[in-house]
């Protein structure tokens, strides 16, 4: 399995799909150009995968995965924090060399900054 969620973090998305129109059917995690590391995750709502994206379902929460950021997702753990200052989700990267201090985005040692596979 490329992504995993905390049982906050289902539990949270969960409520958001059920939230919608019924013309969402998942989220869609994947990495995008951008943020002060280079790259940065990407979570949305969505009606439907793409044709090429990895599906897969993990605590009632369809999930759809970018193929083009599936390694650089790799192992990724998502989570849902609430505190004082902060709320919202939050990406554990092994794949990560460096992240920034909101933790949206991140960098790899071993690629450049571009949004795709280092192999």
């Amino acid at each position: 399995m490329t992504v995993t969620l905390t049982e906050k973090a289902a539990f949270r998305l969960r409520s958001f799909l059920r939230g919608e129109t019924p013309k969402v059917s998942g989220i869609r995690v994947g990495v995008i150009n951008g943020g002060c590391n280079g790259r940065e995750y990407s979570l949305n709502l969505v009606s439907e995968p793409k044709t090429d994206d990895l599906v897969f379902e993990q605590d009632r929460v369809p999930i759809y995965v970018d193929s083009n950021s599936s390694t650089l997702l790799s192992g990724v753990v998502i989570d849902f924090v609430e505190s004082l200052t902060q709320s919202g989700f939050t990406f554990s990267n092994p794949n990560a060399s460096n992240t920034c201090g909101c933790g949206k985005s991140f960098s790899t040692s071993d690629c450049s900054s571009q949004a795709s596979s280092c192999g």
